[in-house]
């Protein structure tokens, strides 16, 4: 395969909207909005151009990755700029060959070179422990209501770099979808049935469960 990652451009918009589609259609809930989530992201000022980034495959667009910046909120109010990304997506016919790895992989060196300390997302934790994330209670990051969920993970892209002290994650607006906008968009790509499977049960524990701190 001749691969090549670089930075999305308008030309690539709708192709990364349909391939994010693909990706995440019937996964987490029947259907999905995660391709307006890609679609919306991109006018906000917390999105980030620089980290917006596709992977090529002989040619063809099959995958994509989206920054945005996101806080650690410490105890006294103060504040420390960090990174969060999604969604990242392989076109279904291309899963399962590494490409998503070198894919996200490339972005955080790009995201070192940028000066970002850390990256924190919510995600299944077989999908990223592999990439050096790990559980926020190693890092006392919990998000407001002092909860620790068992999806929230992290990675120290310079290590030491963040104090360690207690940390509250407040994530960038540009993550909240308006339900009835991400219909009304969605009815602009070919229909398809919503249906049940097995990953959406999976996904439905793993973002009720939570860590207990000894």
């Amino acid at each position: 395969m001749d691969i090549l990652i670089r930075n999305e451009e308008p030309r690539d918009r709708r192709v990364v909207e349909e391939i994010t589609r693909d990706a995440f259609w019937d996964i987490h809930e029947p259907g999905c909005n995660e391709h307006y989530l890609a679609h919306s992201m991109r006018s906000h000022p917390d999105f980030i151009p620089e980290l917006d980034l596709v992977i090529e495959v002989d040619g063809k667009v099959v995958g994509n990755i989206m920054y945005a910046k996101a806080s650690l909120i410490d105890e006294g109010g103060a504040e420390e700029r960090i990174l969060t990304f999604g969604p990242v997506s392989i076109s279904p016919p291309y899963q399962r060959r590494g490409l998503g790895s070198e894919l996200i992989n490339r972005s955080f060196s790009k995201a070192r070179d940028l000066d970002y300390p850390m990256i924190v997302i919510f995600g299944n934790p077989g999908n990223y422990v592999g990439l050096g994330f790990k559980g926020c209670v190693r890092f006392n990051i919990s998000i407001a209501d002092g909860v620790f969920p068992s999806g929230m993970l992290v990675k120290e892209l310079i290590e030491g770099a963040i104090a360690k002290k207690r940390w509250t994650y407040k994530e960038s607006e540009a993550y909240r979808v308006d339900e009835a906008q991400a219909e009304a968009f969605d009815a602009s790509f070919e229909p398809r049935d919503k249906k049940f499977r097995a990953s959406q049960e999976e996904y439905f524990i793993l973002s009720n469960s939570r860590f207990f701190p000894a």
